[in-house]
């Protein structure tokens, strides 16, 4: 299984469009969004192309492939424009025998991490940083933000199948991998 994974798009209507090229481009078999679809939240500027109305159209093109859980800035106003489920705190997958604890990240995070075994995967957003590394066996992965990226960090999306993960740019650059299977 091919699971593109992406968080933080806050209503950016041109990121979105770019998001979807990815998607298009990778082919994954799901798409897993990390919450913050629409609204920008109080601390952040203005994304590019404002406009929550595209953002929502477009995401419903595709609902029959998204996975999706909830951020800090979605509400339940938004769940009822949206054609697929955004209200729930986490969602587990397993992909290869491995457990994913996806989330946005306000709640459990790499700071505040839930129980997981090692080899699991720990999937955050909210930081819009992106990042992997390994938390004592966890493995720690956050794609950033698709429309504000924080600390000189791309906008881009993570690629998970059962051989490992690996990071891209909007773009479809991979920039960093973790392999699932460690020599």
């Amino acid at each position: 299984m091919k699971i593109l994974v992406a968080s933080d798009i806050h209503g950016s209507a041109y990121y979105c469009r770019q998001l979807l090229g990815a998607i298009e481009r990778e082919n994954p078999d799901k798409v897993l969004l990390l919450g913050d679809l629409l609204y920008h939240g109080p601390r952040n500027d203005l994304p590019r192309e404002y406009s929550p109305k595209e953002v929502i159209a477009a995401l419903n093109s595709i609902s029959d492939r998204l996975l999706c859980v909830r951020g800090n800035c979605d509400a339940e106003v938004d769940q009822m424009v949206l054609n697929f489920p955004i209200m729930a705190d986490y969602a587990l997958l397993y992909v290869g025998g491995r457990t994913i604890f996806a989330t946005h990240g306000h709640i459990y995070g790499e700071s505040n991490r839930p129980k997981l075994n090692s080899g699991d995967i720990l999937l955050c957003g909210h930081t819009h940083v992106a990042k992997c590394t390994d938390l004592s066996g966890v493995i720690y992965a956050n794609p950033g933000s698709v429309s504000l990226p924080k600390e000189d960090t791309a906008r881009g999306y993570i690629i998970v199948n059962e051989g490992g993960l690996t990071l891209h740019t909007l773009d479809g650059d991979q920039y960093d991998r973790y392999s699932f299977v460690r020599s």
